[in-house]
């Protein structure tokens, strides 16, 4: 059993916990990710491991409330215990001979790039970060970003908070006033991911994207977690989940992680977790 030791709201739909796991902790690096189990009854869900304290044994995960297992999850309380917790899994981020390089997050998607932000600051990297967010409601990590960056910018779709605009237009901005930057890390939703690749292709600068297919079983035997990579097939669970930006296939992402969409609609709406159908 692993204990959730904190919680915290981060904002209306997103939470932070930390959970003793101390040998996930000793080995675990940006990049990789973790399958948990609330009880035996559980789906296994997938989440990138967003910090650790190596000395203490303690792993944290944000995640947000999408779903039944989530709305679960977040109703844990410190003290209570999840029946399974492992990793980390995955491949670490590469980020050999980078010295200048630019972490951009897409709301949610920050959580996974704040350990790729503070991987490369603490190695000596010159970091700059861009997290982006609909408005001011939901921006998180914040002061974790400022911690771990040389330079870090808020935007917000609405302007409610920091500067107004999307993040790939912070980052043309930064490039095109003389930043050599000889990495991007893009995480945070599919289109973003596509279109900050695009803004770099031109640039030639090396980007990195984490990609979120359907995973199950996190080993490679399932195979729905499945991408193409430069018109080769891949599995984002032990291939990844880290690729080449500028040679993922995003439209055939986004159209796979579709597939349940409609279902998932019809499952939340009759859920008495969300009031639906169900409740009436």
């Amino acid at each position: 059993m692993y204990k959730i030791l904190k919680r915290r709201q981060l904002n209306d739909t997103v939470v932070l916990m930390e959970i003793d796991a101390p040998l996930i902790a000793k080995k675990a690096l940006a990049g990789q990710f973790i399958i948990l189990r609330i009880d035996e009854y559980g789906e296994r869900m997938p989440l990138t491991i967003a910090d650790c304290d190596r000395e203490k044994g303690i792993v944290t995960i944000i995640f947000q409330i999408v779903g039944r297992t989530t709305m679960l999850l977040s109703q844990m309380k410190e003290g209570d215990a999840l029946l399974d917790f492992v990793g980390p899994l995955g491949k670490a981020t590469d980020f050999e001979g980078a010295k200048k390089v630019c972490v951009i997050g897409g709301g949610v998607g920050c959580a996974i790039a704040y350990p790729s932000a503070k991987q490369l600051f603490e190695s000596g990297a010159k970091v700059d970060v861009i997290a982006g967010f609909r408005n001011k409601d939901i921006v998180i990590l914040e002061e974790e970003f400022k911690a771990v960056s040389d330079n870090c910018y808020i935007t917000t779709d609405d302007g409610s908070y920091g500067e107004k605009g999307f993040v790939t237009d912070k980052l043309k901005s930064l490039i095109e006033a003389g930043n050599e930057y000889d990495l991007a890390v893009a995480i945070g939703p599919v289109p973003m991911m596509k279109f900050v690749s695009e803004v770099t292709r031109p640039y030639g600068i090396k980007t990195l994207v984490s990609l979120n297919p359907i995973m199950i079983d996190g080993t490679g035997m399932c195979g729905g977690c499945r991408v193409t990579v430069g018109g080769e097939t891949k599995f984002a669970c032990v291939d990844g989940p880290d690729f080449d930006g500028h040679q993922v296939d995003f439209d055939e992402l986004m159209k796979r992680n579709g597939t349940y969409r409609e279902r998932e609609a019809h499952d939340r709406e009759n859920c008495r977790i969300y009031g639906g159908a169900a409740n009436a």
